[in-house]
């Protein structure tokens, strides 16, 4: 036994075998860093990917009820440098409540991006609404603000509800118009003081 153990000692020493171990070590490093990496961000790129495949579909239905509310509304899609589309919007409780809400971003008509919208308020809410909201840029400057996270609601500044004629009389402030629609079906002005965006490019 002794024997054999030396002799294969003697053959784990020769130079060949000494570089194909090397060269196969070489080889499976780096797959295995890949497997790795593949394993810690696969996942977030997947539920990315999930996040866009729900959005921007809802985003669409939600652009339909819009315009089913207040047809008045198409001025502004067509004539606007883009808008954003909340379709799916959460309100917290009274107190210190807040909302979020996922959606997508289009610029002339066709989708560029998502975004998330935060809000964080402190006093009476609503409790448990929800809403679409939709943001439109006047110019290609207020659009690019937003893409560049730059754009954030203060203050006491309420959404306008839809409803008929609602869009033909409102007027940009800043460059930017914001409606809301209750998925309950009321006609009721949304808080939007304290919105904060974080713009994704889909590119």
């Amino acid at each position: 036994m002794a024997e054999v153990l030396h002799r294969f000692d003697r053959i784990l020493s020769l130079p060949n075998l000494k570089f194909v171990i090397m060269t196969k070590k070489n080889i499976f490093r780096p797959a295995i860093v890949l497997a790795i990496l593949a394993g810690l961000f696969l996942p977030g790129t997947l539920k990315a990917q999930d996040d866009q495949a729900r959005i921007i579909p809802e985003s669409n239905e939600a652009k339909a009820a819009f315009l089913k509310g207040d047809p008045s509304m198409e001025t502004l899609f067509s004539n606007s440098a883009g808008y954003a589309i909340f379709p799916n919007v959460g309100k917290g409780a009274v107190g210190v409540g807040g909302a979020a809400g996922k959606g997508a971003v289009y610029e002339k008509g066709r989708v560029v991006g998502t975004a998330q919208m935060v809000q964080v308020t402190v006093g009476a809410q609503a409790g448990g609404q929800a809403y679409r909201e939709i943001i439109f840029f006047e110019n290609q400057d207020a659009l690019d603000r937003f893409m560049q996270n730059k754009i954030e609601f203060s203050g006491q500044i309420s959404a306008i509800a839809v409803k008929t004629g609602a869009a033909s009389n409102a007027n940009y402030r800043d460059g930017v118009v914001v409606f809301s629609q209750e998925k309950g079906g009321l006609m009721i002005e949304i808080s939007i003081g304290g919105q904060k965006f974080t713009y994704k490019s889909l590119k």
